[in-house]
């Protein structure tokens, strides 16, 4: 058994533990060891895969006159030859601020020719992102840990020198609490020995700080090995695509938000965003590949009704849907609630908006703007307002889709959506959350956070 997960959580892989458990308990024998895999998963896993075939070949040895011919499928699927593991070298055709210079946001429209690649999308699909890291930051870890990125390293049988290992490689933004214990069990950290103590301030301490700031905490040397013996591989970026394939052609369109903020007399950016909006030109090549999203999905049915919610950079593909109905001259209702800080400089793709709404593609649309009135005010507000109108949308059929932050967004409008149907359908609590997980299993309610 393969467990999936990412150790900055608190229950790491923990589905794959219990179905481990249980199946101990009823008697099973594993043929191999859990393998519990870390975001850097491709390598382990693929070791594991190939000792298991081998023991399934074992087990399953048979004399050839017990084998049995089965029928062959004439009809091989089409499948692309860029996938995650050779993505596609694209070229990126714009990068476009499309927040106001006043704005407290750097969010960035973003353009990539996929010409020549023969690679499609759905609306509601994913564009993975293999990006580089900073130059002048690989240069800051080095520096940190006594060396200066000459140093020859081998990563996967390639010499190369610690400087690109660490630019292409390595994850050297984000720290993780496996990165933070490493540290600590190499160094002997008596600042950061504390956190082992208590996983929850562990986890906290790895999300608030990056690598840079762990390996500040002690001034250690260390060497090439262990340098890169702390860090995980780097991994793509899956960004929500925003456009349709019916639109665009053979371009791609991603909604970016730049992390970028201040840490004591430092500027620290995220990676791919740094990536996308800061270092790469347009011109510039970036390698990608399209992520299907099978749980993301317009309704078959043209004629459905959709309700979207996308606040902030949520509103990414719900950009894509709209232009998808528009193309395919879908004879449906479309309603988009969308928030951010101001209407007037966090309004994202508000003429696009405008245009649709104008030409009755996009049947009604709710805004919210956090920071224009005293009182704070978010799209789950705006849902409990339109209460009574969100109800009859639901009994008529529609299929409702929420994306952005599932921290504090994505449950505050669940939260909005249980109390629209305890009100609006006279039901009590526990009424109302049957409702939308019958819903979720019906393909009506579907979600995309982060």
């Amino acid at each position: 058994m393969i467990g999936l997960g990412d150790s900055s959580y608190e229950f790491f892989c923990q589905t794959a533990k219990d179905f481990d458990n249980y199946l101990s308990k009823l008697g099973a024998v594993p043929m191999l060891p859990r393998l519990d895999c870390d975001v850097d998963y491709d390598v382990p896993a693929a070791e594991w895969r190939q000792q298991a075939l081998g023991k399934v070949k074992q087990t399953l040895s048979t004399d050839d006159a017990n084998e049995v011919q089965l029928p062959l499928n004439h009809e091989s699927p089409v499948v692309s030859a860029y996938t995650k593991q050779n993505p596609y070298s694209a070229t990126l055709l714009t990068n476009q601020k499309i927040t106001g210079c006043h704005s407290s946001k750097d969010v960035r429209h973003i353009e990539i020719d996929l010409q020549g690649s023969n690679l499609s999308y759905q609306p509601g699909d994913a564009l993975g992102v293999w990006y580089e890291n900073d130059p002048a930051l690989a240069d800051v870890v080095t520096t940190h840990v006594g060396l200066d990125g000459s140093e020859i390293v081998e990563v996967d049988g390639e010499h190369l020198s610690l400087k690109q290992a660490l630019i292409s490689k390595f994850e050297i933004t984000a720290a993780n609490p496996q990165l933070v214990t490493r540290f600590i069990e190499l160094t002997g950290s008596k600042k950061l020995a504390k956190l082992l103590e208590d996983k929850d301030k562990l986890r906290r301490y790895a999300g608030e700080h990056q690598v840079v700031d762990v390996l500040a905490e002690d001034k250690t040397k260390l060497t090439p090995e262990q340098l890169i013996g702390l860090l995980r591989r780097l991994t793509p970026r899956l960004y929500s695509i925003a456009s349709s394939q019916e639109e665009v052609g053979e371009e791609v369109h991603l909604t970016v938000g730049a992390v970028e903020y201040e840490y004591g007399d430092d500027i620290r950016q995220g990676g791919a965003s740094g990536y996308l909006s800061r270092r790469l030109e347009e011109g510039g090549e970036v390698k990608v590949f399209v992520e299907p999203n099978s749980n993301f999905k317009l309704p078959a049915d043209d004629s459905t009704p959709v309700i979207m919610i996308g606040p902030g950079t949520g509103i990414a593909p719900f950009r894509a849907f709209v232009q998808e109905r528009d193309n395919r001259d879908a004879l449906s209702q479309n309603w988009l609630f969308f928030g951010d800080r101001t209407f007037t400089e966090d309004f994202l793709y508000q003429v696009e908006w405008q245009k649709f709404l104008k030409s009755g593609v996009l049947t009604q649309m709710d805004v919210a703007f956090s920071r224009d009135q005293p009182e704070k005010l978010y799209v789950q507000h705006r849902i409990l307002e339109q209460g009574e109108q969100v109800w009859q949308w639901l009994q008529e059929g529609a299929h409702v889709y929420v994306c952005g932050d599932a921290n504090h967004m994505a449950k505050d409008v669940h939260e909005a959506l249980i109390t629209v149907v305890e009100l609006q359908g006279q039901q009590n609590r526990e009424q109302a959350e049957q409702y939308l997980n019958d819903l979720r299993k019906n393909k009506r309610y579907q979600r995309d956070v982060y």
